[in-house]
């Protein structure tokens, strides 16, 4: 699948970013711009995201294969691969099945475990809203209360809304995939081999998607493995604190 990808800068090692389920390149634009001064940074949609092709399929092993294909086809052999939640689950899946092409990998607040199931409101909202309805970004804003309190995450919910050719909103990622593979999105991976290369596990100081029962199995399969946790940082650690996070990813490479 031909992904859909921005890059940032022209010298320096390739780097790719992942984002996570119902996230976009541009969620990481201000990260990638910074990096780019030392980096080829290439942030990319995962499939059935953003302006990337929509897909029945979704799970690990396909967007592994789309992020491999792109390299292929941006002839880079070997890369530093970053990923957040569900783009990290799928960075540690491409070093797992592919350790040849990975320079160094970074999972930001993810561990390769099972999850409980906390996007249900949110595949609701893309259901149940009708888009079309709406006029201005202020009535999406609205809509989306009924399903989260909290602005930030309604921001990144409504970047999936977009509008349409017929000149109404609508949705941009494709929500029927995403429901059908999302058992496996949150589930754990069973590794079948061991990545050898340096690895930076990257946590949220307030989050909980990764602790320290996590880290035996972690380590098992990722051997040259470091934690680092960045304080006033939840889930969306390069959004939260993108000083702190651009600081750690810079001690690391």
């Amino acid at each position: 699948m031909q992904l859909f990808y921005k890059q940032y800068g022209t010298t320096g090692t390739p780097l790719f970013i992942l984002h996570g389920i119902f996230g976009m390149l541009d969620n990481w634009h201000n990260i990638a711009k910074k990096l780019s001064e030392h980096y080829t940074v290439y942030t990319i949609d995962a499939r059935n995201h953003g302006q990337s092709p929509h897909s029945d399929e979704s799970g690990y092993q396909v967007m592994a294969e789309d992020v491999i294909e792109l390299a292929n086809n941006l002839h880079i052999d070997r890369f530093i691969l970053m990923g957040h939640s569900m783009g990290g689950k799928t960075a540690l899946w491409i070093a797992n099945q592919y350790p040849e092409r990975i320079l160094k990998l970074i999972a930001v607040d993810i561990a390769p475990k099972r999850y409980k199931a906390g996007h249900v409101a949110y595949f609701k909202a893309f259901e149940e809203i009708n888009w079309s309805a709406f006029t201005t970004r202020k009535e999406i804003d609205e809509a989306l209360m009924a399903y989260e309190a909290n602005m930030g995450v309604r921001l990144f919910l409504a970047k999936n809304i977009e509008r349409n050719e017929a000149g109404t909103f609508s949705v941009k990622a494709n929500i029927p995939a995403l429901k059908n593979a999302y058992d496996e999105i949150i589930g754990e991976l069973h590794f079948t081999s061991v990545y050898e290369g340096e690895t930076l596990f990257v946590l949220g100081a307030n989050s909980h998607y990764l602790n320290e029962d996590d880290k035996p199995y972690i380590l098992e399969h990722f051997p040259k493995t470091q934690f680092v946790s960045i304080p006033n940082a939840g889930h969306w650690v390069h959004a939260d604190n993108p000083l702190a996070f651009v600081a750690a990813l810079e001690a690391f490479l």
